[in-house]
């Protein structure tokens, strides 16, 4: 195999790899077949982390042809292989181009491809763990039945972490974990296994394996119980190794209380006439996982006890995740959102309206909220605002896109909107590169959030030619913004000087 990264139709060759066989019949279409020069070209230029694999012939390698495609469906959307028959007359005159010859020494054990989904999503990235020599103490899985002989043959205990390779808390535990593996090398194993790919979806089933990373103990081929500190350092996790405990049980959810609150708890049937009885009326709409909503409950408690005392109006919630029609009818998208009502009919959304002495102000003297915060997407920038409709076209047009992925509401997202703003500010004359932001709870852009593995505010995403290539976990400030967009157009500065050495 060869790995291009092409630039400006030059070549720089990384590293070599090639099968003797492939069969021409049972190619996936995941893998492409190229053998006209210009289409090649074409490839090169416009896919990011392209794996080409050259063979003498199109005949019988089914066992090749199942490990290329396993890897193909794991890359797509992130790297592609492509596939050139040297043995046709086409092919015969692509390979004579390019200088490839088949039939060299430089052969090798094609196993190793099993590797090569995550060489291809960071070809230029760190080391895989299991080839990090500081990790040599961690038992290193690849299948599923590596995993089962570990339990079968292992006497020792076995503390288990199944991770995805491109998990940040992974990545940040990782050399954690291997300095515990080391520590506690001969009495105990520490073992990784990466378990993205589809094929574990059985298994981590069977785990209970939601999120990354997941650490599973067991003894004697049994499954015990999930190791759950994240925070962990090495000694916690060699000292935890010497009497492994199951996790304590999480405190269960304390469920806002309907008897013991001078709050008024509305339900879809209730609602209505509950606003004709009460002229004045400010209404909670909460859920009840809701973080913010905890920490004013407490607050809205107080208000209404106060209020209750003697006040031209009365305070109310509905639990929106179970009364969702009343949630519906008035377009309930985030937690808490406090709405006053007048004569049953809506007349404010009081986002300010959050502590016990602003809700009892505001019900002494109703007035208008103060003018929503210009949104940042109407504020001049350079940063370019996407949604759904222009999202993929516009990121095609750019060599480099960081995307910021948020919500208006979060204060995380608020704190970082300057720093990327003036990171774009920096970069506006590139036309290469762009600073790109999507508000995910605006219209259609949740399901687009969605699709782009958005599970939290704000995430990073970083696109070649509009294809994801990693998430951005560096610093939230504009040295960070600045410096990883820096790095990337300096590699690209070097690769063209030694393109034009090797020319």
């Amino acid at each position: 195999m060869l790995l291009y990264n092409f630039i400006m139709v030059l070549f720089v060759f990384h590293q070599v790899w090639l099968l003797p066989v492939l069969h021409a019949v049972k190619v996936s279409p995941l893998i492409e077949k190229v053998s006209d020069h210009k289409d090649f070209k074409k490839l090169l230029r416009t896919r990011t982390n392209v794996l080409v694999v050259y063979t003498k012939t199109a005949t019988s390698g089914d066992s090749h042809l199942k490990l290329l495609s396993d890897v193909a469906q794991t890359v797509k959307g992130q790297g592609t292989i492509a596939w050139v028959n040297c043995g046709d007359s086409e092919g015969r005159k692509l390979c004579k181009k390019v200088k490839v010859d088949p039939s060299s020494k430089l052969t090798r054990n094609c196993s190793h491809l099993r590797f090569h989904h995550a060489f291809l999503k960071d070809p230029s990235g760190p080391p895989l763990w299991e080839e990090n020599p500081e990790a040599k103490d961690v038992v290193h899985l690849e299948t599923e039945k590596d995993f089962r002989k570990l339990l079968k043959k292992e006497e020792r205990p076995i503390l288990m972490m199944f991770y995805a390779p491109w998990c940040g808390v992974c990545k940040r535990m990782q050399p954690i974990f291997q300095q515990a593996a080391t520590e506690t090398k001969g009495k105990y194993v520490l073992a990784g296994m990466n378990v993205h790919p589809a094929e574990f979806d059985s298994l981590k089933q069977e785990y209970n394996v939601k999120g990354y990373p997941t650490f599973c103990y067991f003894e004697k081929g049994k499954f015990l119980h999930h190791y759950e500190n994240y925070g962990a350092t090495a000694k916690d996790i060699a000292d935890w190794m010497k009497n492994p405990q199951p996790p304590q049980p999480k405190t269960p959810e304390v469920l806002w209380s309907e008897t013991d609150s001078a709050v008024f708890h509305l339900t879809d049937e209730s609602f209505d006439s509950f606003l004709k009885e009460h002229p004045a009326a400010l209404v909670m709409f909460y859920a009840p996982w809701c973080g913010h909503c905890k920490k004013m409950k407490p607050e809205f408690d107080e208000a209404a006890e106060i209020l209750n005392k003697g006040s031209p109006g009365v305070l109310a919630a509905v639990d929106a995740t179970v009364h969702k029609a009343v949630g519906d009818r008035f377009k309930i998208s985030g937690f808490p959102t406090v709405k006053y009502f007048e004569n049953g009919e809506e007349k404010y959304t009081l986002p300010q309206l959050r502590t016990r002495d602003k809700i009892i102000e505001f019900l002494h003297n109703p007035q208008a909220p103060p003018p929503p915060e210009q949104s940042w997407e109407d504020k001049p920038s350079s940063v370019s605002h996407l949604g759904s409709e222009d999202f993929r076209e516009a990121l095609k047009k750019k060599k480099h896109a960081l995307v910021m992925f948020y919500a208006p509401w979060c204060p995380h997202c608020k704190n970082t909107v300057p720093h990327f703003t003036t990171a774009a500010e920096l970069f506006k004359e590139d036309r290469k590169i762009v600073y790109a932001a999507v508000d995910c709870t605006k219209g259609q852009n949740h399901e687009l959030c969605k699709q782009e593995g958005v599970e939290g505010y704000p995430t990073f995403n970083y696109y070649n030619y509009g294809k994801f290539v990693e998430k951005y976990n560096g610093d939230r400030g504009e040295a960070g913004f600045t410096g990883f967009m820096r790095s990337l157009r300096g590699r690209d500065q070097e690769k063209v000087v030694k393109r034009k050495e090797e020319l």
